[in-house]
């Protein structure tokens, strides 16, 4: 009885250990793409705060079911599920360098632009057709370039 609660005891201080060194590595970037979202200012984005860290929790509660999936793919679809569900109470920026766009043009163009994400990627996880990501992401780029004369990142 004691070897297999020790087993389940270095079992879960591995998982902790592996979530960690996760967070090292991707929260950073993560933040920043949650400002962007949320359009605040990097100095002041207590709501990217709160929604990675929502999301970063449903990843550790998740860990173990994640067989071989990328946890940062994975944490930056919940970021943005949970963003584009929360969106209609923020619908205003908060000063950051999308706060021109609306939430759904923030989280295409973070989603593109940002990171990288594929348009049938990004159409899929956002339950758009590609054609609309693309119109919307090409929309918000001139809306950026009209505004500020430059895209900022």
């Amino acid at each position: 009885m004691a070897d297999r609660q020790e087993g389940h005891g270095g079992e879960q201080h591995r998982r902790t250990r592996q979530f960690e060194a996760f967070v090292a590595g991707a929260a950073g970037r993560l933040l920043h793409a949650a400002t962007l979202l949320t359009a605040e200012t990097r100095t002041r984005n207590p709501h990217a705060q709160a929604l990675l860290t929502a999301s970063l929790a449903h990843t550790y509660a998740q860990w173990d079911r994640m067989r071989g999936e990328d946890p940062y793919d994975r944490t930056r679809a919940d970021l943005a599920a949970r963003f584009a569900r929360a969106a209609w109470r923020h619908h205003r920026g908060r000063g950051g360098v999308l706060a021109a766009l609306t939430p759904q043009e923030r989280l295409v163009v973070v989603l593109r632009l940002y990171e990288g994400v594929a348009e049938e990627q990004a159409a899929a996880l956002l339950g758009l057709p590609e054609e609309r990501v693309r119109a919307v992401c090409a929309r918000s780029v001139s809306a950026l370039r009209a505004g500020t004369g430059r895209i900022a990142s």
